[in-house]
């Protein structure tokens, strides 16, 4: 029995309140640079991007960002690009222990962006490394043993639960 902390409608309301802030937070900003880490936070960056684009006249740019999330030694994007003063935001489903969202930085760090902001559908507030994303979700105490799982459908989030 899965014992759900988001529906596909609560993720809906959320990813809309998120883009939402995004623009809020990014007025001045001509374009946004959105990286999603694969995999689902490709599929939330995509429909982010979607909200954006819907809800304001900020340019996107959609970027993948691969990694091994257990060991990320080696983190690659889709393609590469000049993000001096580039406004950058990080998009991940969950932060467990702020590992990823740290190692993700590393392609960015001697760019010069102008800013890199994070965004996660479902953060946890037990983080082991300096990482609090920007946007979130929710937010949630959780134990060490917990897990979170965001599921998707496609190019659709449908839900979260805790197992």
């Amino acid at each position: 029995m899965k014992k759900y902390l988001l529906n596909t409608e609560t993720v809906e309301k959320k990813l809309q309140r998120l883009a939402l802030e995004l623009i809020e937070n990014n007025l001045d900003v001509p374009e946004l640079i959105l990286v999603g880490i694969e995999e689902h936070g490709v599929v939330l960056a995509k429909n982010i991007q979607q909200l954006i684009q819907k809800n304001s006249k900020i340019a996107t740019e959609l970027l993948t960002l691969q990694l091994n999330k257990k060991k990320p030694e080696a983190v690659t994007l889709s393609r590469e690009m000049d993000f001096t003063d580039k406004v950058i935001v990080l998009i991940d489903d969950v932060t467990n222990s702020g590992k990823t969202l740290l190692y993700a930085l590393k392609p960015f760090l001697n760019a010069h962006p102008a800013r890199i902001q994070t965004l996660v559908l479902v953060e946890r507030t037990h983080t082991l490394f300096p990482i609090t994303p920007d946007y979130k979700g929710i937010s949630l105490a959780t134990t060490l043993q917990d897990h979170i799982y965001v599921e998707v459908d496609g190019d659709k989030v449908t839900g979260a639960y805790l197992a």
